[in-house]
């Protein structure tokens, strides 16, 4: 007893328990990090960085009050088994929130819906393993591809989103209209990065309450 009455022992404790707070501060104020695993456009295909949809992103959730960490981790070309050969490295352990936006470049190769459909429930159960929230990004087949594939394409999203029980963004490419790509007619251009950015961006918070 008598060594709680010691100043040394006293300030020694009293330290302590400061860098213990100040530790979980830290711990509680740590920026929660969003990780988008996709193709050309979450890597900002055509734009500077800072109008890519990752700086877009993150522009986005400042304006909402959040100060998440947007991480690009888009390769331009990458189908669904692209994304999920790669996921494990391409989302760092910090992420707390994962867009997963692909399906794109398997819809130009008219690859088979079914392997699509098998390659992201594979992804996302990794990400879950992880303890990773998950917002799945669609996007929609024109009927001009064939109304069966579009059909069967156009199915995979919600049907993933419903069974694996993550966030739907039915459409990554919703509301960016001709005027809004670029060129090429599919990528988005600086505003169109914005346009989705905004529509995105409550998803992924309402996401990362969850995931909290």
């Amino acid at each position: 007893m008598a060594r709680a009455h010691d100043p040394f022992f006293i300030r020694r404790s009293l330290i302590a328990g400061a860098l213990a707070a100040a530790g979980g501060a830290a711990l509680a104020a740590r920026r929660q990090v969003v990780t988008l695993l996709g193709d050309s456009i979450t890597a900002g295909y055509g734009l500077p960085a800072g109008q890519a949809l990752p700086a877009r992103l993150q522009a986005a959730l400042v304006k909402l009050g959040s100060h998440a960490l947007v991480r690009g981790a888009g390769v331009s070309g990458d189908t669904t088994a692209a994304g999920l050969a790669r996921a494990d490295f391409s989302v760092q352990p910090d992420t707390d929130v994962c867009v997963v936006a692909l399906g794109g470049n398997d819809l130009l190769e008219g690859l088979d819906p079914a392997a699509m459909r098998a390659n992201l429930k594979e992804i996302i159960r990794k990400l879950k393993n992880r303890r990773i929230g998950v917002v799945l990004a669609g996007v929609r087949a024109p009927a001009a591809v064939g109304a069966h594939y579009a059909r069967d394409f156009n199915a995979v999203f919600p049907v993933v989103a419903r069974e694996e029980r993550v966030s739907l963004y039915p459409d990554l490419l919703a509301g960016v209209g001709p005027a809004l790509r670029q060129a090429d007619g599919v990528h988005p251009n600086a505003a169109g990065a914005a346009v989705i950015a905004a529509r995105l961006a409550p998803l992924i918070i309402r996401t990362m309450m969850v995931s909290r």
